[in-house]
């Protein structure tokens, strides 16, 4: 009678480096991060806080930075929601069904990651500008689309699209439709199964591509500055305002304004990781593709 083979070796006697060699990475891992993420933050808050807190209240308190605000959380208010439900309805189509142009689907989802924020922003101007495809009937109709907040919400529908669908589509892939089978036999019709079944496995990978969403929403830059008009108090986000206030030597209140976005990302940092923390199995399970 053979004797069983031993077990295989374990993963860190076969894949561990030497110490000096962990140390370096890590140490080059944590210089990199400190140079290129921590010290900005640092300064940005540093800088805000240097004229002191009136002053930081005073910037924020501003006619035209309370509307970058309200602008800024409004967009975010309506494109976060829009690209929650197309990433729900997207990954449900690649997901659980086979169809012509699946792939094709799966492509221009990821669109927006390879094409530049300011060619996407140029390529909105061209359609709804006054003198791009849909410009004359727009105008006719008395319709305002560029420079303006539907443009806005176009361009920043646009560059957070695939944030919620790339987050849901492993998921349900690996998932299947065993679960969504079951209720179906056992007489639940399509809305309850949805609500019942599919909704609550995929709600924490759900709520980890709103969060990512809403960061790249607020922060957005590029295709909105082309779309905005930049016209003060009525189509400038946050950081357009950051821009502006900095241009013109206000120092203090662009870093002002600046630090209330560093701190909206922190909290979406936050709530990211508690996140990843709490449900690490079913988030990394929709990373495996």
């Amino acid at each position: 009678m053979h004797e069983p083979a031993p077990p295989p070796p374990a993963p860190d006697s076969v894949l561990s480096e030497p110490l000096a060699v962990r140390v370096a990475l890590t140490a080059l891992a944590v210089l990199f991060l400190g140079l290129f993420v921590l010290l900005p933050l640092v300064v940005v808050f540093t800088e805000a806080l240097r004229p002191g807190l009136a002053a930081v209240r005073d910037a924020l308190a501003d006619e035209d930075a309370m509307a970058a605000i309200r602008l800024t959380l409004l967009v975010a208010a309506i494109s976060v929601p829009l690209n929650a439900v197309f990433g729900v309805a997207a990954a449900w189509a690649v997901a659980k069904f086979e169809f012509p142009g699946k792939s094709l689907l799966v492509t221009l989802i990821d669109l927006p990651f390879s094409v530049s924020p300011v060619v996407s922003g140029l390529v909105f101007v061209l359609l709804f500008g006054a003198q791009g495809l849909f410009g004359p009937w727009l105008r006719a109709h008395d319709v305002e689309i560029i420079f303006a907040v539907p443009g806005i919400v176009l361009a920043t529908v646009f560059v957070t699209l695939p944030f919620v669908a790339r987050e849901l589509i492993p998921l349900m892939q690996e998932q299947g439709m065993a679960d969504e089978e079951a209720a179906l036999t056992l007489g639940a019709g399509g809305l309850r199964v949805f609500l019942t079944v599919t909704l609550p496995n995929i709600r924490w990978a759900l709520l980890y591509g709103v969060l990512l969403c809403n960061a790249r929403a607020m922060g957005e830059f590029g295709a909105v500055s082309v779309v905005s008009g930049h016209i003060r108090g009525l189509t400038n986000t946050m950081p357009l305002h950051v821009e502006i206030l900095y241009n013109e030597y206000q120092f203090a209140a662009a870093f002002a304004v600046a630090s209330l976005l560093a701190l909206l990302a922190l909290v979406t940092l936050a709530a990211k990781s508690i996140l990843e923390w709490r449900y690490a199995d079913e988030l990394n399970g929709s990373r495996r593709h």
